[in-house]
C-alpha cells in the first residue's frame, strides 16, 4: 500500500495515554503538557519603568523643552528590586526610577534620563512625553488567569521561560512514552565488544534511542536478539509487557532467517500494515499484539532510520496528543542533478536550506550511514520520476 494508507491504518488503531506526571520546568524542555495552565498572577505584577529617569505625571511636562523646561521635584529614588508602596505622587513632582525598578500609583509615564539634567533634589524635564510612555502596566506581557500552555503543547525554552515568569515550579506532563527496542541478527554486537569474524557493529539501536530520547520519551529495553525464533517471540513477548511501543529491526524481508513476520503470526499478532510501495524500507510492517504496537523496521541502517523518522513521529504524535510532532512535508527547489529514475517511490538522503535542496551523498546504498552526517532531510520522489535541477520536489526534514 502507499505510505500515507499504512500511516493511517496505523494511527487509526493507537490510543492516546492520558496517564499525567508531575514534572520540574527546569526538566520539561521537550515534554508534553498534560494539562491547561492559567497564569496564577500578573506579568508584570507591578508598574515599572521600561528604562533609566523619572516617573512623571504627564500632564506636569507636556510643554517641557530645551527652551523652556519643566521643573519637578524629585521626592524618591527607586532600584529595581525596590518597593513603591506609601508613595504618595503630587503635582510637578517626580521619582528617580532605574530600567525595571517600580513606578508608584500616580505617575503614569517615565522621561528618559537624557531628556532630563540629572537632576538629584530637582530634575529638569527637556521633553514632554504621552500618558503610559515607557511605563510598563500590570499585566502588560501576561494577564492573571490568562491561558498560557495548552494541552498537547511541545515544551520548548520560551514555555519554560513564560512558566518561570509566573513562578511555577512544576507542570502535570504527559508520561514519558516507553519504547523497546529489539534489534534481530546473529551477525550484530554491541560497541566496545571485540570484532570477531562476520560480525558487525549494532549502529540501527543507537540512533533510534537517541531520537526517541531526543523526542523526551524513554527507552525501557533496548536489545540485540539472534536469529532464533524462540528467542525473538519471547523477547517480543516481554517488551510488549512493559512497553507502549515495541520497535523491531531486522528478519522483517524474505531471507532464510527473516523470521519475524512468522513469529509475529504465531504470536497472535493483528497485521495493521506490511510491505509498503516506497524504497527503502518497503518490508516495513505493523502490527498490534496484545493492544501493543509492533513496527518491524529493515536491518539496513538507512532504511530503517528513514522509516523510522516518519513512523515513529507520527506515533508520538496520536499517544501524547502533541499534533505538532506528525511530520511534515515541504517543497524545495532541486539544485543538485539526480539522474537516476527509480521504480519506486523512494527516499533519499538530502541537505535542504533556505528552499534549496542539494544531493551531498553521492552513495545511496541503504546499508551506508556514514554520509548522512551531511544531510538533514529525505527528498520524497515519486516512482519513475526525472529530476533535474530547478525542479520543485517534495521534502521531509529529519528532526534531529
Amino acid at each position: 500500500m502507499e505510505l500515507e494508507e499504512a500511516v493511517s491504518l496505523m494511527k487509526n488503531v493507537l490510543t492516546p495515554v492520558k496517564e499525567t506526571e508531575n514534572c520540574s520546568v527546569l526538566e520539561a524542555a521537550g515534554r508534553i503538557a498534560g494539562a491547561d495552565i492559567f497564569a496564577p498572577i500578573n506579568v508584570p505584577s507591578f508598574a515599572k519603568s521600561a528604562m533609566d529617569g523619572y516617573a512623571v505625571r504627564s500632564e506636569d511636562v507636556y510643554k517641557a523643552s530645551r527652551e523652556s523646561p519643566v521643573k519637578l521635584r524629585v521626592i524618591k529614588e527607586l532600584f529595581a528590586g525596590d518597593s513603591a508602596i506609601n508613595i504618595e505622587s503630587g503635582v510637578n513632582t517626580a521619582v528617580r526610577v532605574m530600567t525595571g525598578s517600580p513606578v508608584p500609583d500616580g505617575y503614569d509615564s517615565v522621561v528618559k534620563q537624557e531628556d532630563t539634567d540629572y537632576g538629584e533634589k530637582t530634575v529638569s524635564v527637556y521633553s514632554p512625553v504621552k500618558k503610559w510612555q515607557n511605563y510598563c502596566a500590570v499585566g502588560e506581557d501576561i494577564q492573571k488567569d490568562e491561558l498560557v500552555l495548552k494541552t498537547g503543547t511541545v515544551i520548548n525554552r520560551s514555555n519554560i521561560g513564560l512558566l518561570s515568569s509566573l513562578g511555577i515550579p512544576e507542570i502535570k506532563t504527559i508520561r514519558k512514552i516507553r519504547f523497546s527496542i529489539l534489534s534481530t541478527g546473529s551477525e550484530l554486537i554491541e560497541s566496545g565488544s571485540l570484532l570477531s569474524p562476520g560480525k558487525i557493529y549494532s549502529s540501527i539501536a543507537p540512533m533510534l534511542s537517541f531520537s526517541i530520547k531526543a523526542a523526551g520519551q524513554t527507552v525501557i529495553k533496548n536489545k540485540i536478539i539472534p536469529d532464533d525464533e524462540k528467542e525473538i517471540a519471547t523477547a517480543i513477548k516481554n517488551a510488549a509487557t512493559e512497553s507502549d511501543v515495541v520497535i523491531t529491526t531486522g528478519g522483517v524481508s524474505v531471507g532464510k532467517k527473516d523470521y519475524l513476520p512468522a513469529v509475529l503470526d504465531s504470536m497472535g499478532s493483528k497485521i495493521i500494515f506490511e510491505r509498503v510501495k516506497i524504497q527503502p524500507g518497503s518490508p516495513t510492517r505493523a502490527s498490534l499484539l496484545n493492544g501493543k504496537l509492533i513496527l518491524s523496521l529493515s536491518g539496513n541502517p538507512y532504511a530503517a532510520l528513514a522509516n523510522f523518522d516518519i513512523y515513529f513521529y507520527h506515533i508520538l504524535s496520536v499517544l501524547t496528543g502533541a499534533v505538532s510532532l506528525a511530520p511534515e512535508k515541504k517543497t524545495a527547489e532541486l539544485v543538485s542533478p539526480y539522474e537516476k529514475i527509480n521504480k519506486s517511490r523512494r527516499l533519499i538522503r538530502a541537505f535542504c536550506d533556505d528552499g534549496k535542496v542539494s544531493l551531498p551523498a553521492e552513495n545511496h546504498a541503504s546499508s551506508v550511514i556514514s554520509n548522512l552526517t551531511e544531510c538533514n532531510c529525505y527528498i520524497d520522489l515519486p516512482k519513475e520520476t526525472v529530476c533535474k535541477p530547478g525542479d520543485k520536489v517534495s521534502v521531509w526534514m529529519m528532526r534531529i
